[in-house]
């Protein structure tokens, strides 16, 4: 992935969504940082909210839409109030946050599951109308070889957990910069 950001374009992202969670919850205008030119370029992204060390949000865009700097808004929002997995985040809950950053390669077709590697390539998975992804971090997070993957992202896809042999099933790859705040 040649796409990368500096430690302070990677602070002016984890601001913006720390920011937009926190206007959304005080209902005042957010205080964002001025973001750099580089921000502006579309890329796939996703925010995922830590509550001390549990997952309580996570929602992303794995295709760029819009620039990042407004998708990084817009999906710090949809996490911490919109992930149908948990109730919308309260105020009490805000300092007990953390925030992780996942800024997306485009996604690439594979030919043979062993150019997947695990811990540095996320996987999308899609079989008719059902598909789903998973990040490259929570391989290593789970400790998951590369079957071990593949089959949660067919589960994640609400595909049987051998769907990934099926040639039907289309298999992207994609890779991240991952950051997340000082916790």
């Amino acid at each position: 992935m040649d796409f990368t950001l500096s430690e302070k374009e990677k602070d002016i992202l984890l601001i913006t969504a720390r920011e937009r969670i926190k206007a959304d919850l005080s209902g005042k205008k957010p205080a964002y940082p001025e973001p750099t030119d580089h921000l502006s370029e579309v890329c796939g992204a996703f925010v995922t909210l830590h509550k001390q060390g549990i997952l309580r949000g996570c929602i992303g865009n794995i295709i760029g839409r819009r620039p990042l700097i407004e998708t990084i808004r817009e999906m710090a929002h949809s996490s911490a109030f919109e992930d149908p997995r948990f109730p919308p985040l309260r105020t009490e809950e805000l300092e007990l946050i953390d925030i992780e950053i996942s800024v997306l390669s485009p996604l690439w077709k594979i030919k043979d599951v062993s150019e997947i590697e695990t811990g540095k390539h996320g996987i999308y998975m899609q079989k008719g109308f059902s598909g789903g992804v998973l990040l490259p971090q929570v391989a290593l997070e789970q400790g998951w070889d590369r079957m071990t993957f593949l089959q949660h992202t067919c589960m994640k896809a609400g595909l049987p957990v051998n769907a990934w042999k099926d040639p039907s099933t289309v298999i992207e790859i994609f890779s991240a910069v991952i950051f997340r705040e000082n916790v």
